[in-house]
């Protein structure tokens, strides 16, 4: 008898070193284990240790996010936008006309001084006055525009700014590369804009007035190609 109470005690002992943390079944172990024998109690631990484990799993899948995320961790980072094109100046093989330029880029087949493209392109193609790729801005004629201009829309920034191809601004002939323009009009309908000065890097204080766009025929997507010669 007094050996069997030896035994019992040591299965006791056993079972309080094993048990899970409080809360997690430990004084179900020892009660179990005081009725049992050593290897119930050993069993009867690891089912406290594996419910244990599985408290703490469920409340991991309760936490936000920043509290569960890995140290170092973080969301994908967004591409870089693309840089913006630069206007440049360059010189031609031979001194052009904003005409023929404009029509060479855009495919609008139109001809004479540049401010009569607006009545000329009636009826033949669409107008309008919202920007876009390879559409025409017509400039109206004026003291110092005598036979207005032409300029072809390379890129629209947003509804105030486009990037514009054009020949012959005021500099004898050479060519013009995403040229900024933005509208200056009251209701940004694009009657009126400043042109960018490109050796100045600013805007130029100008104030020029315009028709508004000529755009290129439906199904046709004009290639903006460096047009040189």
């Amino acid at each position: 008898m007094q050996l069997r109470l030896i035994a019992y005690g040591l299965i006791l002992v056993a079972s309080a070193c094993l048990a899970p943390p409080a809360g997690a079944t430990g004084e179900s172990v020892v009660n179990k284990a005081g009725s049992g024998n050593a290897a119930e109690a050993r069993h009867l631990a690891r089912q406290g240790r594996a419910a244990l484990a599985t408290q703490q799993a469920a409340r991991l899948e309760t936490l936000p996010l920043s509290e569960v995320t890995p140290a170092g961790a973080s969301l994908m980072p967004q591409p870089p936008a693309l840089p913006r094109p630069r206007p440049a100046i360059v010189r031609g093989s031979r001194p052009l006309q904003c005409v023929p330029y404009a029509r060479e880029l855009s495919q609008i087949a139109l001809r004479g001084n540049a401010w009569t493209w607006w009545t000329k392109a009636e009826g033949r193609y669409e107008k309008g006055h919202t920007p876009q790729p390879g559409a025409i801005l017509v400039f109206s004629k004026t003291r110092r525009l005598r036979l207005g201009h032409l300029a072809v829309v390379a890129k629209v920034m947003n509804s105030r700014e486009i990037l514009v191809h054009q020949a012959n601004w005021l500099n004898r002939g050479k060519i013009h590369r995403f040229t900024p323009v933005r509208d200056i009009s009251k209701n940004n309908d694009w009657s009126e804009v400043r042109v960018w000065y490109t050796p100045g890097r600013v805007y130029g204080s100008g104030r020029y007035q315009a028709y508004g766009f000529i755009y290129p025929k439906t199904g046709v997507s004009p290639e903006l190609r460096q047009a040189s010669n």
